[in-house]
């Protein structure tokens, strides 16, 4: 992995290069056609981004 980003534009970047990559993912799922494995997938990159998000925030402490 990289060093850790301690930079607060370099986080904000980051958060929102990971939520655009979301939104995408969720473009291209068709609904009708998702399995438990793309939700899967789903929870597991919001769970990603929420531990990301305490992570700077416990680095701005």
């Amino acid at each position: 992995m990289g060093n850790p980003i301690n930079d607060k534009n370099t986080q904000v970047v980051f958060l929102k290069q990971r939520l655009d990559m979301f939104a995408e993912l969720l473009e291209a799922i068709d609904p009708e056609e998702a399995d438990l494995e793309d939700i899967d997938r789903m929870i597991q990159i919001v769970e990603e981004m929420d531990a990301k998000c305490r992570e700077f925030k416990h680095r701005d402490m």
